[in-house]
């Protein structure tokens, strides 16, 4: 059972949700407005559909997490557009495979651009509405089993996810009690087919490693959803 069809309500609630035009990005918007709450995402580019559920649409904004002006641009946005802001998830992420030994010091810049200090840039926007308005608001941070054990091949990304769990931690004891902040640390994923198939391999091998779970299966969107719902409620 989905926990958007138990008693969770948002209405009149206001959330972001960073890299919400697919993935576990696409599941987490459309669980918040399966809720009642209005809902943005951004991207560097739109996407073909937006999220939606229950009649209701995620708004869209053109932003690039990684750049501080940007970031702060797109959350002052969305909370001048809707008086207030109570949610957001730092979703946007990810890195594709490379060779720590030769990787170029632009690509690894990059990839802690996205998966660390863009969480970061979108933090400090949303901390300046949350902390001046009643009742605060929840940050949740989407980070990765890369996290907290080794990551080869993605050396830098399970850096950078670590680095966002202590992010994280620090900032929950700066910010509290009237910003929350917490972190999902997903593991293995099938959220997205196209990126399913990069990251693990043919359907083969993907059967394989959904073996290997107790679950026999890996996660699906709707299970970080609901646990981000829950966070955030």
């Amino acid at each position: 059972m989905k926990l958007s069809s138990l008693s969770l309500d948002f209405s009149g609630k206001v959330a972001i949700v960073t890299g919400g035009s697919r993935g576990i990005g696409r599941a987490i918007a459309e669980a918040f407005l399966a809720a009642g709450c209005d809902v943005a995402i951004c991207g560097r580019n739109a996407p073909e559909t937006l999220p939606e559920a229950n009649g209701r649409r995620a708004s869209f904004h053109v932003c690039d997490v990684r750049k501080a002006d940007q970031a702060k641009a797109f959350v002052d946005a969305v909370a001048q557009a809707h008086g207030r802001l109570d949610v957001v998830v730092n979703n946007a992420g990810g890195s594709p495979p490379a060779d720590a030994a030769t990787a170029s010091p632009r690509f690894s810049e990059a990839i802690i651009a996205l998966n660390l200090l863009a969480p970061l840039h979108i933090a400090q926007a949303a901390h300046r509405w949350m902390s001046a308005q009643p009742g605060g608001g929840s940050i949740i941070n989407i980070s990765s089993v890369s996290a907290r054990r080794p990551s080869p091949g993605t050396a830098v990304y399970g850096a950078a996810k670590a680095g966002l769990l202590n992010l994280t931690q620090t900032l929950a004891h700066e910010w509290a009690p009237a910003v929350r902040i917490n972190a999902i640390v997903a593991g293995l994923m099938d959220a997205d087919p196209a990126q399913t198939e990069v990251t693990y391999g043919s359907a083969e091998v993907r059967q394989q490693i959904a073996d290997a779970v107790p679950m026999r299966r890996m996660g699906r969107g709707e299970d970080i959803a609901n646990a981000a719902l829950y966070l955030a409620s």
